[in-house]
């Protein structure tokens, strides 16, 4: 009899799942495989991703508990049991971060004669550069403020940084007061000292405390210490009593700066008096104050990176493949007429989507530009040129709004297309537009009208595109092509058609088809037939899918997943998921494109998606789920990309049913592989398809058993 997939037990907790993700990050931040200057960077990384975990996922469960709501998941753990988890995990979790920074990546740098130096330990001239330093550029930005009847406690805007100082009046023996500089983004957190014998760099937080006297000149300083607090930067948008969104959102943004606090960070030998006052101020629980023995924003590390000009301590820079069209076609449009195009950025690269783009603008056979953006570069080449091409052609942008923390270009965008002419829209009330698509209407050459389309899994941001993985597919498919018009009707005008295959969209028929496609291949395996799945994505969360993967696996129906990020799947377990392996890849890249595919009984079948197997994206967006039609293409797909992700055994872990993840025995040199380096490799013309080894299998480690000694 199988077992029930109802069980709470087998569903691994989300929040516990995000966490465990990002001490995946950490732990490159920790390996020493990894260049000096990058294991910085990824500190800065698992930081800045903490920082969000607060900002979003704390805030809105806080926000939960505060409303009354009671509601579970999965797995059955209370928001309350929720919070308690958090709790005990992020406190472990900085604890770690700063160990790694201060034993690990600190004795390191300075190995290389790079340093931060304390006050106490500048030289001289240091000393006076700093004097003059804050003098010319710091001293005009501040403004000291000392906290009294008169001088209430200054706005602290979320994650920013700020100075917090113990006084005493000279001329008033009685009382202590508290004192408070913010300090304005504009200024760099890190400031490079003059130094004949290496690269010496100080924090802004100490060379504040360094100046501080000068700013509070009749106050004796008692203590001072750097702190930072988080806000709840969630958006509480009324979308249908919203008369224009664009001026929702703005003012959304304006109060999101000023939201609820959520954490505090401090300097770790802050006054108690000091942390007690801030914590009062903000009404912040004791879990909630993060004591730092270490600068209070790790994030800014991101900038030592940028500023340390040491290349042979930072990955080295890979040629990306460029897509050259043969003699044979005039240009793109000839080039995928013919053929299907496949990319897979950033090994291929994403100027291809750039010029397929601005060739539609410039070409004058082209009638029609229609393309949806949700997060995209402050200089965006693409946003630029259907700008430049709307006083001679119909140009539609379908402009997310709501894109967590690019809402602000996002505005900016919408703004300026607007008055170039394009017809922006913000899609469907309540739901957010993430499907990655543009459709470009040309009249060819042999007097027939095309359709041409582009659909990716990644944003159209070539910044992103340099370090996320994506895959894009240029198609003139007739199917496909008439499919991404009836998608963009309902973009426009929420007109619903009675079918989009062969593509799938959400909230339409998307988490239907994904079900239907799993349960295929349960089919398949009861009747003998080739049955396996092979599911890359950044996140596993959605009840449904996961069951019904589950009850696949009690078919015998081999399950490999590929999930970066959270998964709530509980792999290994006896009588339900002992088919399926779940792996994360953690590395130099961001893994971020989606990709299944299925075995279909010997009929192969290969989509991608803008869509993780989440609620989110199955039930409260708008994404594409697009087949792979050309058959070099699914090869490609399966040989190549989905290959060397399987036979990864460097940048690889195996989730265990325990909830852990566990990296795989140490290789020896020969046999080392990583699916990201192959990749690049591959890009530079180094490798090949017979370079990648069998995939790696998972087998947990049995405990020993010990002998039962039987006494006579």
């Amino acid at each position: 009899m199988k077992r029930s997939v109802d069980d709470p037990s087998l569903y691994i907790n989300r929040e516990a799942s995000w966490l465990a993700f990002n001490r995946r990050v950490l732990e490159e931040a920790n390996d020493d495989r990894n260049p000096l200057l990058e294991r910085v960077k990824f500190l800065a990384i698992s930081a800045s991703n903490l920082d969000e975990f607060f900002e979003v996922r704390v805030a809105g469960l806080l926000q939960r508990i505060e409303d009354g709501f009671i509601d579970s998941g999965p797995d059955a753990l209370s928001a309350q049991q929720e919070r308690e988890l958090i709790a005990r995990e992020t406190h472990e979790f900085v604890e770690q971060q700063y160990e790694c920074w201060n034993k690990q990546l600190l004795p390191a740098l300075a190995r290389e004669n790079i340093r931060v130096l304390d006050l106490k330990d500048l030289a001289p001239e240091q000393v006076e550069f700093i004097d003059e330093y804050c003098q010319k550029e710091v001293d005009p930005l501040l403004t000291p403020v000392t906290v009294d009847p008169a001088h209430p406690f200054p706005r602290v805007l979320n994650k920013a940084l700020c100075i917090g100082l113990l006084l005493k009046r000279k001329r008033r023996a009685a009382g202590t007061y508290i004192g408070v500089i913010t300090v304005p983004r504009v200024l760099p957190r890190l400031a490079r000292l003059p130094s004949s014998s290496g690269i010496h760099y100080i924090f802004l937080a100490d060379l504040l405390t360094h100046y501080a006297a000068r700013m509070y000149r009749g106050y004796d300083i008692l203590s001072v210490a750097s702190f930072r607090v988080t806000r709840n930067s969630n958006l509480y948008l009324e979308e249908e009593e919203s008369r224009n969104l664009l001026e929702s959102v703005r003012t959304e943004l304006h109060r999101r700066r000023k939201g609820d606090a959520v954490r505090l960070e401090i300097d770790a030998d802050a006054h108690p008096e000091i942390a007690a006052r801030l914590q009062q101020t903000f009404e912040l629980e004791d879990w909630q104050i993060f004591h730092t023995p270490g600068p209070v924003n790790l994030s800014r590390l991101f900038h030592f990176y940028e500023f340390t000009e040491r290349p042979n301590l930072k990955y080295k820079p890979f040629i990306t493949r460029e897509l050259r069209l043969p003699a044979s076609s005039s240009n793109i449009f000839a080039e995928v007429r013919k053929h299907d195009i496949l990319l897979h950025h950033p090994f291929d690269s994403f100027d291809a989507v750039v010029d397929f783009i601005e060739s539609a603008v410039t070409d004058p056979a082209v009638i029609s530009l229609k393309q949806t953006i949700y997060r995209t570069s402050e200089n965006s080449p693409i946003a630029e040129a259907l700008i430049a091409a709307a006083a001679e052609k119909e140009i539609i942008a379908v402009l997310e709004l709501k894109a967590r923390f690019d809402e602000a270009t996002n505005i900016e965008w919408a703004r300026s297309m607007e008055d170039a002419g394009v017809q922006v829209y913000h899609g469907l009330v309540g739901l957010k537009t993430h499907a990655k698509l543009a459709l470009i209407v040309r009249h060819d050459p042999d007097g027939v009208t095309r359709r041409y389309v582009h659909i990716g899994t990644g944003n159209y941001n070539p910044v992103t595109a340099r370090f996320y993985t994506d895959i894009s597919l240029l198609t003139a498919s007739p199917q496909i092509t008439a499919a991404v018009h009836s998608v963009f009707h309902y973009l426009t005008a929420h007109a619903e058609a009675q079918s989009y295959a062969p593509l799938a969209i959400s909230p339409v028929d998307l988490a239907t088809t994904t079900l239907s496609l799993i349960m295929r291949e349960l089919e398949h395996a009861r009747e003998g037939r080739p049955a396996r799945i092979v599911a890359k994505m950044n996140a596993l969360l959605d009840k449904n899918v996961i069951q019904a993967l589950y009850r696949a696996s009690q078919e015998g129906v081999k399950i490999e997943l590929i999930v970066r990020g959270m998964c709530s799947l509980r792999p290994g377990v006896p009588g339900i998921s002992e088919n399926i392996a779940v792996r994360s890849i953690v590395g130099r890249l961001l893994e971020h494109s989606r990709i299944f595919y299925f075995a279909n009984g010997g009929k192969e079948e290969i989509y991608i998606s803008s869509a993780d197997w989440m609620p989110r994206n199955l039930y409260e967006r708008v994404e594409v789920l697009a087949p792979v039609l050309d058959i070099q293409l699914k090869d490609r797909i399966k040989d190549e990309i989905l290959a060397a992700y399987l036979a990864d055994n460097i940048k690889v872990r195996f989730l265990d049913r325990s909830g852990r993840y566990v990296r795989p025995t140490r290789r020896k040199p020969g046999e080392i592989f990583s699916s990201q380096d192959f990749l690049i490799a591959t890009a530079e013309g180094t490798a090949t398809v017979s370079d990648i080894p069998e995939p790696l299998e998972y087998r947990p480690k049995m405990p020993v058993r010990k002998k039962r000694v039987v006494h006579h």
